[in-house]
């Protein structure tokens, strides 16, 4: 029996969101709206989202002790999450700078702070954790020396699901321990590299297969998902039509939802539908934290959505 159906290892990051009509470009300055202040990063959006869902949630991290760090831990315990494995000092509290345009389309900056000093040390020091949790999850808004230590530290019942967000190249070995690799269309390229020949996403998902994950989804905004395992195949996952106010954060709702459905015993595909309608009610209020939906409400979407219909914005 696990004590945790979801372990997540990652950051946690002060957002300080601005609306614009426009990116400004280079050298140029535009006028925003009110400054407003919400918890985020993909770490603590994604144990919020799981805990939100009904799965018990602990999470893993690092913060300042500043206004910053105690907004977050104030934020996970609300959501419900175990917050006995965030740690607190060393750094500032990461900050990520977003701008988002009419549209709810987002551009994000981020200066990780304490989430950089996240090492693998204490995730020796969190073995407790990871035994007693089913699926562990993690991105890359934490050193990637960390993520390795994730690997290595995983239970042997346990599942690992990782969203390489900021994407870079991957040691095989954190890899082949993926079931699945979550990515999107711009993560998908850039870890494959020059390996990347197709611009069809069920090419890039065998792609990626063959450099060593267990399984793999391609998340593809308005197009919905793929899954794809050697053992499965390639299957598409339909998107929900919903009207998009804020991307933010959506993605970590999806892998959240994912990640808990899996530990379940949901098939991947399933999981993957199932993450798709968590991931749509999150774009329809703005934030990241605040926009994350229950099981009802997710239900509630699904009741009402007509089969295969498309997600605006681009919320995956």
């Amino acid at each position: 029996m696990y004590d945790y159906n979801l372990l997540v290892v990652g950051s946690a990051n002060a957002d300080l969101v601005i609306g614009v009509e426009r990116r400004p470009g280079a050298g140029e300055t535009v006028l925003g709206s009110d400054l407003a202040v919400h918890p985020g990063g993909k770490g603590a959006n994604q144990a919020v989202a799981a805990a939100r869902l009904g799965a018990r949630t602990a999470l893993l991290a690092r913060v300042g002790d500043d206004d910053y760090g105690r907004l977050l831990l104030h934020s996970q315990r609300t959501a419900g999450v175990d917050t006995v494995g965030v740690l607190v000092g060393g750094a500032p509290t990461g900050v990520a700078l977003i701008t988002v345009d009419p549209s709810g389309d987002n551009s994000i900056v981020v200066s990780p702070g304490a989430n950089g000093r996240l090492a693998p040390g204490d995730v020796r020091a969190a073995a407790s954790l990871f035994h007693a949790s089913r699926v562990v999850s993690t991105q890359l808004e934490i050193p990637l020396e960390t993520v390795v230590e994730v690997v290595r530290s995983l239970a042997p019942d346990s599942r690992f699901v990782l969203n390489p967000s900021p994407p870079r190249p991957l040691p095989r070995e954190v890899l082949a321990a993926c079931d699945p690799l979550i990515v999107n269309e711009h993560e998908a390229k850039v870890i494959l590299g020059d390996a990347c020949v197709s611009e069809r996403p069920e090419d890039w998902a065998a792609l990626l297969l063959a450099k060593g994950p267990r399984s793999v989804v391609v998340t593809l905004g308005a197009e919905g998902a793929l899954v794809a395992s050697a053992a499965t195949g390639v299957t598409r996952v339909p998107s929900v039509k919903v009207d998009a106010v804020d991307t933010t954060g959506a993605g970590d709702a999806f892998t959240a939802a994912l990640a808990w459905r899996l530990g379940t015993g949901e098939s991947l595909a399933g999981a993957a539908a199932y993450a798709a309608r968590v991931g749509a009610a999150a774009v329809t209020k703005a934030g990241a934290q605040a926009s994350y939906p229950t099981a009802a409400e997710a239900g509630a979407l699904e009741a009402k959505a007509p089969e295969g219909g498309a997600l605006e914005g681009g919320a995956l």
